[in-house]
């Protein structure tokens, strides 16, 4: 995250600060909000009579163990090793201890061979834990590409397993085919060996105290992550009845033997009411809620109304956009009212987790690049046309859109006539999908780098 004298505190007036910079500053408060460094205080459990060991993953993970590793009395023994995206581990302040955490790097949002590596080596790490010791374990959003470590399995006496080949091609299948995280996850987590409650198995009998960071909506903890440390109320039978819809979409597949490792039961996860789980707690040290609240207050502060729609809403990304237009439009051409609640000006914010369904590829044509917040923007674009004195942010509050380098977009009341002028066609880019394709060239995508946290989506419309 870059220096927040970067980003000053806002004047006292909205009318005193240019659209784009301030729903810039509205970002940041978000992303500060969200920072571990500012959170983690509140939840650290007591020292046990054993060792603490910390273990965790996600896109936040680099900011959590540091937040920990400075939190944590240096007289007191700790160890533990963490895994997060590439480029995603925050420098050590100058004048900090040496790092009791080891920090290592993997691939989001498809896993790879470090984030196998990563996730044999913590798993390896609870091997003769007692009752006696404390595992502090850290997760946060993309900790289910991150902590990679396919199921092996029995049935009938012929063994079975899943090639890390292959969950990488399940994995992209997931990403493509606009299931909700929810269904994604339910997959990855019956796919995994450390996934699903899996990994406060393998800590028992140790105490195990797990602090999350949410992206999902509901901040579901069985969610986030892919859940390793909490039971898993979902079936075999809901990953099967998931994984055989999308590949009905993908007959290359060639999965039949993990269909039927499903349908045997033999990759059940642990459930509620399980032992494993009778002396762990579970506490969430941010959310999306407080981020949108945060943005919220900022904007109050300047002297607009500020308006949180939700930050649950899912969705396929540009018809939620087009739903957001709509709602500016009305905002903006009508007077507040019973049946009309924005009062101008104003911002409107929203959260959540949408989704983006890969169209295929018309012979000869580039694939696209973008994520979920460049493609709400195309929709929310198409469904403004134009219209004046609205301007708006789609932003992931981790800095990365997809697999992308920008965190999202901004929309203006002229862009589509830059867009024209420029002759970039907004629909042959939300054809492609192709979000850095239509704004990369108007100068419109927001850059941020990575923010080392992560509570997802986070969209401001400004109605003026």
């Amino acid at each position: 995250m870059p220096s927040t004298e970067t980003h000053p505190q806002a004047p006292a007036h909205f009318s005193d600060i240019a659209p784009r910079e301030l729903l810039s500053q509205l970002y940041w408060a978000a992303v500060r909000q969200a920072l571990p460094a500012h959170t983690l205080n509140h939840y650290l459990p007591e020292p046990p009579k054993g060792r603490t060991l910390v273990l965790g993953a996600g896109k936040a993970g680099g900011a959590m163990a540091h937040a920990l590793d400075a939190l944590w009395p240096q007289d007191l023994p700790m160890s533990g090793l963490v895994v997060t995206r590439y480029d995603h581990t925050p420098p050590l302040l100058a004048d900090a201890a040496p790092a009791r955490i080891e920090v290592v790097e993997a691939a989001h949002p498809v896993p790879d061979a470090a984030g196998l590596a990563a996730a044999q080596r913590i798993l390896a790490l609870t091997r003769g834990l007692t009752e006696d010791d404390l595992v502090i374990c850290l997760i946060s959003g993309g900790g289910s590409s991150l902590l990679t470590l396919p199921a092996q399995w029995e049935v009938d006496g012929v063994q079975g397993g899943i090639s890390l080949e292959l969950k990488q091609r399940i994995n992209k299948l997931l990403l493509e085919s606009g299931a909700s995280i929810q269904e994604m996850n339910c997959v990855r987590k019956h796919l995994s060996a450390i996934k699903g409650g899996r990994l406060a198995a393998a800590c028992y009998p140790a105490k195990v105290v797990t602090l999350l960071i949410s992206d999902v909506p509901g901040d579901d903890p069985s969610v986030i992550a892919s859940g390793p440390t909490v039971p898993d109320p979902s079936t075999c039978a809901d990953a099967l009845s998931i994984l055989k819809r999308l590949a009905q979409d993908a007959p290359a597949l060639e999965a039949d033997f993990v269909l039927k490792a499903l349908e045997a039961g033999v990759l059940e996860t642990p459930k509620p009411g399980d032992a494993v789980f009778a002396n762990n707690s579970v506490h969430l040290i941010a959310t999306p809620q407080q981020s949108l609240e945060a943005a919220a207050d900022l904007a109050r502060s300047m002297g607009l109304h500020a308006y949180i729609l939700s930050d649950e809403l899912e969705g396929e990304s540009r018809e939620v956009g087009k739903v957001h237009a709509a709602l500016a439009r009305t905002a903006s051409l009508k007077p507040a009212s019973a049946v009309q609640p924005f009062a101008k000006p104003c911002v409107i914010l929203s959260g959540g987790e949408t989704t983006v369904t890969v169209r295929p590829r018309r012979e000869g044509a580039l694939r696209g690049r973008g994520g979920r917040a460049g493609e709400f923007c195309m929709g929310l674009a198409q469904g403004l046309q134009a219209q004046p004195k609205v301007w708006a942010l789609a932003a992931d509050t981790d800095g990365i859109d997809g697999v992308a380098d920008n965190a999202g977009a901004l929309v203006t009341p002229d862009t589509l006539a830059r867009a024209e002028a420029a002759g970039v066609s907004l629909a042959d880019c939300l054809d492609r999908n192709d979000a850095v394709g239509f704004f990369q060239p108007l100068g419109d995508l927001f850059t941020t780098g990575p923010t080392h946290t992560n509570v997802n989506d986070f969209r401001a419309i400004l109605v003026l």
